[in-house]
């Protein structure tokens, strides 16, 4: 599965999540607090019920305390 990597610069509470582009979480890759890092996530195109997704885009976004970073992905099937 691709791999999604972030960095924290400080410890905070995360959200990482992908959203289809009508804005509906598909999934949580991570929550919770983290320490101050590198991280990686694996994210094998599938919904949290398992369901597989269709080829597309899909936004993920990072929430890590206050800044909010999202990016497109490309989900190729």
């Amino acid at each position: 599965p691709p791999t999604i990597r972030h960095a924290l610069p400080e410890a905070a509470s995360v959200d990482l999540s992908v959203f289809n582009l009508a804005g509906q979480r598909v999934i949580q890759l991570a929550e919770g607090w983290r320490q101050a890092g590198n991280y990686t996530a694996r994210w094998d195109g599938r919904t949290t019920r398992g369901f597989a997704l269709s080829t597309g885009v899909y936004i993920c976004r990072l929430r890590a305390g206050a800044p909010i970073e999202s990016r497109k992905l490309l989900l190729l099937r």
